[in-house]
């Protein structure tokens, strides 16, 4: 295995990401034009983290962090063990509020991690990072988008986490409005049943199918295509806004679904004119991320270290 470390810095740029997207429920996955940046190089020793942006100030700046969390377990299968670490992070993707900021970083520790290996990409190839990166998270509806781009489909075999990244259709547009509250997926999830009515998956089964068909081919069948029945309507309590503001662009014949486990809502297309949201939401009008998560060397440059410099809101 590799002992070896890469002369100076590395750096990677990952997109922010939507999960479900309605009836595809730990499976389908849309990433965003969104970024953080995040630096790291091997260092004398000790772990330093400073970050800038969404969670300056909150996150851990040590091992605790889930950048260097998800290095170290990329290490660890590299068979390299640095004696420190400098992590440089800016973050623009929101903190918990389902646009896949801990996918982010889990996917950014893991790539900065093989980067940083002599040999790390042969070592740690892409479908080995999308496995471990699907292992920390605990699930690949994030992760595969994340290193991927565009819109992907992701499922578990037995050997782990596999996906596919398949092109989006014209004229899909996606706008997701955030709001201020933030919400955790593990308490997202404990509002699941054990079982849902055999009805309920099989119409949600058929419009996982319809919905693959739309993004990549015909976004005019959006609105039936994100029909779902699985987890949406389960969690409604614990996110009143957030359902209530589906059921209304949804009324007003826009495609729209809770973003990953949510409060954040994801649309494809924009609400008609005169839609009231109230002033609890930001909107944005964010690009379809087609590269994924993308490695370079170097620090950060100026551009990149701007909070506000990469991802188009409106």
């Amino acid at each position: 295995m590799a002992t070896n470390f890469t002369a100076g810095p590395v750096r990677v740029r990952v997109p922010a990401t939507s999960a479900n997207l309605g009836p595809g429920f730990d499976a389908l996955g849309l990433a965003l034009g969104l970024y953080d940046d995040v630096s790291a190089e091997v260092a004398p020793g000790g772990v330093r983290v400073t970050v800038t942006g969404q969670g300056a100030g909150e996150l851990p700046d040590d091992d605790r962090h889930l950048v260097v969390r998800a290095m170290r377990a990329a290490f660890d299968v590299l068979g390299a063990h640095p004696e420190g670490l400098g992590v440089e992070c800016v973050n623009r993707i929101p903190q918990a509020r389902g646009l896949g900021s801990s996918s982010a970083a889990i996917v950014a520790g893991v790539l900065l991690a093989r980067a940083l290996v002599t040999d790390g990409d042969h070592l740690l190839d892409a479908a080995a990072a999308l496995r471990l990166a699907a292992e920390i998270e605990g699930h690949p509806d994030n992760v595969a988008p994340c290193l991927l781009g565009g819109f992907t489909v992701a499922w578990t075999e037995s050997t782990g986490a596999r996906a596919v990244s398949l092109p989006v259709a014209d004229g899909v547009r996606p706008t997701v409005f955030v709001p201020a509250e933030r919400g955790l997926t593990a308490a997202a999830r404990a509002a699941l049943p054990a079982t849902v009515p055999h009805g309920d998956a099989a119409l949600t089964a058929g419009r996982a199918a319809l919905l693959v068909h739309a993004l990549t081919a015909d976004p005019g069948l959006l609105l039936p295509a994100t029909v779902d029945r699985l987890h949406q309507d389960y969690r409604a309590s614990g996110m009143p806004g957030t359902s209530a503001l589906v059921r209304e662009l949804r009324a007003a014949g826009v495609a729209a679904v809770v973003s990953g486990a949510g409060p954040t809502v994801l649309a494809f297309g924009e609400p008609p004119a005169g839609f009231g949201t109230g002033t609890d939401w930001e909107i944005w009008q964010l690009p379809i991320d087609v590269s994924g998560a993308r490695v370079a060397r170097g620090r950060l440059e100026h551009a990149e270290r701007d909070p506000v410099a990469a991802g188009r809101k409106s």
